[in-house]
C-alpha cells in the first residue's frame, strides 16, 4: 500500500503510517530498529531496494531522506516536505517513508526525521552517497547509534579513509570494511591451520579501492609487519600473499567469484569469495550495534603507512641549517638504523 502526501508534516506522516497498517491488517509494530537512508534522487531506487532486501532479516522502519535542490531563489527560500508512505508488500517486512525535502527544510532534516523514529529502538543512519567526513557530527548522524558510510561511492576514497580515521567515533563503520569480512575470515583460518611467523604481506587489487587499503591496514595493524599494496585490473580485491616462516600463503581471486587458497605442504583449495550485493553488506552491519574495535584499529593505522618498512612513515628530509630548506635525501646526514622489532606470531583475531 502506498500513500502520497504533498506539502505535509511529520504528524500527518505518522497518521498515514497508522492508517496504512490498519488497511493491510497489521496494526501491531514488530520492527527492531529505524534505518535512515540519506541519498539523492539518482541513487534512491538502488538504496531502497537494498534496504528492503535487508529488512527480511531485520524488520525496520526505513526513512529515506532525499534532499532536492531547488532551481530558483524563491523555491530555495521556501520549506517544503513531500512524503511517500509504503506499508505491506511495498515496504519489505517493515515500513518505508520516502521524504523529499525542498528549500530550507534541507538544512533541518533531523527535525523532520526525529518525530518519525521508532520509540525505544536503535537508530542506524546509512549514507548511500555523499557521506560526511565526520558522520558523528552530522545532524542526522547525531541521532544514531550506528553510522554506516561507503567510501567506495566517494570520488576520493583514500582521502575519505584518512579523514575518517581522524574523526572516528565509536559506532562508525564503512561498507568497504564489510566487503572484506570473508577475506579476513579466510586469512585468519589459514593462519590458525598453519601456525607460523608472518614476516611480510602483499595486498593486490584495483586502484582507488578502499577495501584493499583497509585489508592492508588490518594486516599491518594485527601482524605488525610491512604490507605492500599493489595494483591489478580487478575486479575489486584480487589477491593476498603472506610471507611466513612456514612458506608463502596465497589467497587468489582473479574473477571476483572463486578464490584459491595455496599453502605449502597442502593441496590448493577452492574457496567461494563472491562479491556480495549491497543488501547483504547492509544486513551484516545491522546484525551488530556495538562499536567495531577491529575496524577502528585498522582505520587509525593510517593509509600513509602502507608500503613503508616496518609500517612506519618515511622520515622527512633534514633541513639545511644555512637555508632552512629541506635537504636532498642524498645530502641529508645519515642516521643510525633503528633496530627492527622481531615479527610477532600471527594471531587469528
Amino acid at each position: 500500500m502506498k500513500i502520497d502526501l504533498t506539502e505535509t508534516t511529520a504528524s500527518k506522516i505518522n497518521k498515514a503510517l497508522v492508517q496504512g497498517r490498519r488497511a493491510v491488517g497489521t496494526p501491531a509494530i514488530g520492527m527492531v530498529l529505524t534505518l535512515v537512508i540519506v541519498t539523492d534522487e539518482e541513487n534512491a531506487y538502488d538504496a531502497l531496494r537494498a534496504a528492503n532486501d535487508a529488512s527480511r532479516e531485520h524488520p525496520s522502519r526505513t526513512l529515506v531522506v532525499i534532499k532536492r535542490v531547488s532551481r530558483s531563489p524563491r523555491d530555495r527560500a521556501k520549506a517544503r516536505l513531500d512524503a511517500e508512505v509504503r506499508v505491506g508488500t511495498d515496504a519489505g517486512t517493515g515500513e518505508t517513508v520516502v521524504l523529499r525535502l525542498y528549500g530550507e527544510a534541507i538544512d533541518h532534516a533531523q527535525s523532520v526525521v526525529l518525530p518519525l523514529l521508532l520509540p525505544d529502538a536503535p537508530v542506524v543512519v546509512w549514507w548511500a552517497v555523499n557521506a560526511p567526513l565526520d558522520p558523528a557530527k552530522d545532524p542526522l548522524g547525531a541521532l544514531a547509534q550506528r553510522r554506516v558510510t561507503d567510501a567506495y561511492a566517494s570520488e576520493e576514497p583514500v582521502r575519505d579513509l584518512s579523514a575518517r580515521a581522524d574523526t572516528y567515533t565509536p559506532g562508525d563503520t564503512d561498507l568497504s570494511w564489510t566487503r572484506i569480512t570473508p577475506w579476513r575470515s579466510m586469512l585468519a583460518a589459514a593462519l590458525d591451520q598453519s601456525p607460523c611467523t608472518v614476516t611480510s604481506a602483499v595486498v593486490e587489487g584495483e586502484e582507488f579501492n578502499p577495501s584493499c587499503e583497509l585489508l592492508a591496514m588490518w594486516l599491518a595493524s594485527r601482524l605488525d609487519v610491512p604490507v605492500e599494496r599493489t595494483v591489478s585490473a580487478g575486479p575489486g580485491l584480487t589477491a593476498v600473499r603472506l610471507e611466513s616462516s612456514g612458506g608463502t600463503i596465497v589467497l587468489d581471486r582473479p574473477d571476483g567469484s572463486l578464490a584459491t587458497l595455496s599453502m605449502r605442504g597442502q593441496p590448493d583449495r577452492a574457496v567461494a569469495l563472491k562479491r556480495r550485493e549491497t543488501s547483504e553488506l547492509l544486513a551484516e552491519e545491522l546484525r551488530r550495534l556495538d562499536p567495531d574495535d577491529i575496524y577502528a584499529a585498522a582505520l587509525k593505522y593510517g593509509v600513509e603507512r602502507i608500503g613503508e618498512p616496518g609500517g612506519q612513515p618515511a622520515a622527512p628530509a633534514a633541513a639545511d641549517p644555512a637555508t632552512g630548506k629541506a635537504a636532498d635525501a642524498d645530502s641529508a646526514p645519515a642516521k643510525p638504523a633503528a633496530k627492527k622489532a622481531p615479527a610477532k606470531k600471527a594471531a587469528a583475531k
